[in-house]
């Protein structure tokens, strides 16, 4: 505020004092700051020397010598247009500017620092993943013993599970990819062999296993979905050379509960055989000729490949997958995230 002085003649006021009249003076308004033509440096600095109230104590606590604070505060008061700190009978004390960004600059920063530093949790509480029916009986049971706070939905592989590991709509796919678009990543969790599983009673258990005797019997087939975009991520069971008289089937569990009480025949992954036999009164008994071997992968789209949740998640589903199988990492594969990834 700056005050005017209006004196009167003193023989036209009769001798009185000269009365003195006060006014505001008209500030007008700074133009707003572009936050490009600011070194947000000078924030950092601003926050120790309000806490500190000291140029060489500032200094220290941000690691800049004693000129390069005194720079950094006059720089300051020029951005603010404002002392900030003024000398006192007792040191430096804030101006009443200098109080309001005392309360304001703190939560400020440590936003900042939080994005910079954490961007997410390394857990998730939910996690979406695509997978064939019979891959779940394979990957859930481990996977809740590791991470038993875990929310996990399971959903059945379909056309366009690519671009919804893309949209983020799901997490992860499990099976089997030959192609995909550039982008995505898969990491092999393990290989299996094929078996064939029979009611426990089955007549052909009881006779010798050979190709005539397996081609003799009638089979289930696992239907994929022909349009699907993403090749085989299905668990596309093999082609045989099998009858024409085989039945067809949407998923893999209705064919094994069929096939547990009627004469028909099952090939499916020597992992699932096991679960099958553990539920259904059915004998796995290995494929009579020699087949290549089965991959299961995991599969995901690279703009999720440095999140922290995803990596955990990954890391989750890899261990459950894994542990005491004697599985071990591809050779030259990149080593990124503590699995082994490669892109499709």
């Amino acid at each position: 505020m700056n005050e005017l002085s209006c004196s009167r003649n003193a023989s036209q006021n009769g001798g009185r004092p000269a009365a003195l009249i006060t006014c505001d003076h008209y500030v007008e308004p700074r133009p707003e700051m572009n936050l490009a033509s600011i070194d947000l440096n000078l924030l950092v600095a601003l926050e120790a020397l309000l806490e500190c109230r000291n140029i060489t104590h500032a200094g220290h606590c941000i690691g800049k010598s004693q000129p390069a604070m005194s720079r950094a505060l006059s720089t300051l008061r020029g951005i603010f247009n404002d002392d900030l700190l003024v000398r006192a009978s007792r040191g430096f004390v804030l101006t009443s500017q200098g109080e309001r960004l005392a309360q304001m600059l703190p939560s400020a920063l440590n936003t900042i620092r939080n994005m910079v530093n954490s961007t997410t949790r390394e857990r998730r509480s939910k996690a979406t993943v695509a997978m064939p029916d019979h891959q779940t009986l394979v990957l859930l049971p481990p996977l809740m013993q590791r991470a038993p706070d875990l929310e996990i939905v399971s959903h059945s592989l379909f056309k366009g599970t690519l671009r919804a590991l893309e949209e983020g709509d799901i997490d992860l796919a499990v099976g089997q990819i030959v192609s995909a678009p550039p982008g995505y990543l898969r990491r092999s969790l393990y290989t299996d062999h094929f078996a064939c599983l029979l009611r426990h009673d089955h007549p052909a258990l009881a006779r010798e296993w050979t190709m005539e005797s397996f081609l003799a019997l009638r089979h289930a087939a696992v239907s994929s979905d022909p349009g699907s975009q993403v090749g085989q991520i299905y668990d596309e069971l093999p082609e045989l050379g099998l009858p024409d008289r085989r039945m067809r089937f949407s998923n893999v569990l209705t064919a094994a509960m069929v096939a547990a009480t009627s004469d028909l025949a099952l090939v499916v992954p020597r992992r699932a055989a096991m679960r099958f036999c553990a539920m259904l009164p059915l004998t796995a008994v290995d494929l009579p000729m020699k087949m290549k071997p089965y991959e299961v992968v995991l599969i995901w789209h690279g703009r999720w490949h440095r999140d922290l949740e995803h990596k955990w998640l990954r890391g989750e589903i890899v261990a459950a997958l894994t542990a005491g199988s004697g599985a071990h990492k591809h050779e030259g594969l990149q080593q990124n995230d503590g699995v082994a990834a490669y892109p499709v």
